[in-house]
């Protein structure tokens, strides 16, 4: 697994090269036909098997529990977190981080509460993909990746890189049948949470062209924070004219 996972990032990081940043509206997607093909992989696997289970999961077990179980597996990531603030040079953010995982996993029993929010220390997602990104490395092609979902081949090689910080990793036995089963309960107390959104989804004349563009714009604000900058519109002149009306003009 561990190898697998390495020889994906090395073929990802050779389509990166001097990738700048583009528009979500026009993305690099030279494999289109395949990323289609595995959406609608994905999107079978999803109605027959994952979706269902969500369903009865989400019948049975209480709000309050999803949200707790939710909290537990986000405060793993925390480590993931600090180490990509400081890679960026966001020192307060990271000292704010390791904060929500000291408190957290105490006085929020393991991370089962979070009761870092409720005293300001807000959750704020950092990964490799987004050091990446902030230092400027080209997002890459997109990519559909079987039963992972959207990425690009940025996101891919951090999404390698992430996994040497999770703590998990680093105990024995990952990969039996306990370790197995955390990670299938986490996958599907996220779907679960997701249901709600099914309907918007379907409601698309193009969910491949939707969920491309949502997931690149949500990972063009991570990069930046939430405050992303103005791109690829003119902007009005003091006379209310653009800058290309004006120059045309001349």
């Amino acid at each position: 697994m561990r190898l697998a996972g390495t020889l994906l990032a090395i073929a990802a990081l050779t389509a990166l090269g001097g990738c700048a940043h583009r528009p979500a509206d026009d993305p690099a997607d030279p494999l289109e036909p395949v990323n289609r093909a595995v959406f609608r992989f994905n999107e079978t696997a999803d109605r027959y098997a994952l979706r269902p289970v969500a369903k009865v999961y989400a019948k049975v077990t209480p709000a309050p529990a999803r949200t707790g179980i939710g909290n537990f597996f986000d405060n793993l990531q925390e480590p993931r977190n600090i180490v990509n603030a400081i890679l960026q040079a966001k020192f307060v953010q990271a000292s704010k981080n390791f904060g929500r995982l000291l408190l957290n996993t105490t006085a929020g029993l393991g991370g089962f509460i979070d009761v870092a929010s409720d005293v300001g220390l807000e959750k704020h997602e950092e990964g490799l993909g987004q050091t990446l990104g902030y230092w400027g490395v080209g997002e890459g092609w997109y990519l559909m990746l079987p039963l992972l979902g959207p990425s690009t081949n940025r996101d891919l090689v951090g999404f390698v890189g992430d996994s040497f910080v999770n703590p998990s990793f680093y105990l024995p036995g990952r990969y039996d049948v306990y370790a197995i089963s955390a990670n299938a309960v986490n996958l599907v107390n996220v779907r679960a949470n997701l249901l709600s959104a099914d309907g918007l989804l379907q409601q698309q004349f193009d969910r491949y062209l939707f969920v491309r563009t949502a997931y690149l714009q949500q990972r063009w604000s991570l990069i930046h924070d939430g405050n992303p900058p103005l791109e690829d519109f003119d902007l009005p002149d003091d006379d209310g004219d653009s800058d290309d009306g004006a120059t045309a003009g001349k």
